[in-house]
C-alpha cells in the first residue's frame, strides 16, 4: 500500500494556483519529483499552466533544497517555489 505526500506552493505559484497546497497519493514508493509533477500536470490543467509558465521552479523536500530527480517517500513534504534572487 502506498501513502501520500503533502505539497506546498509558495509565493507567485500559490497566487497563480489559488491554493496553498494539497495532499497527493503516491502511485508507488520512491517516486522521482519529476514523475510526480508530470502526473499532477496531466490531471490538473491549472497546475500544468503554472509549471509551463515558470520553467525554473525550485523544490524542497522535507525543508531541504532538492532536485526534480530526488525520490520522495510517503509522508514527505514537498514545497514548490519560483526562482529567488538575492540582494
Amino acid at each position: 500500500m502506498t501513502g501520500s505526500v503533502n505539497i506546498l506552493y509558495f509565493a507567485a505559484l500559490r497566487e497563480q494556483l489559488g491554493r496553498e497546497g494539497q495532499q497527493v497519493a503516491l502511485p508507488s514508493n520512491n517516486v522521482p519529483v519529476a514523475a510526480l509533477v508530470q502526473e499532477l500536470r496531466q490531471h490538473d490543467a491549472r497546475l500544468d499552466e503554472v509549471f509551463a509558465a515558470t520553467p525554473r521552479i525550485r523544490v524542497a523536500i522535507n525543508q531541504k533544497l532538492g532536485g526534480f530527480d530526488t525520490c520522495v517517500q510517503p509522508g514527505d513534504e514537498l514545497a514548490f517555489f519560483p526562482p529567488m534572487t538575492g540582494g
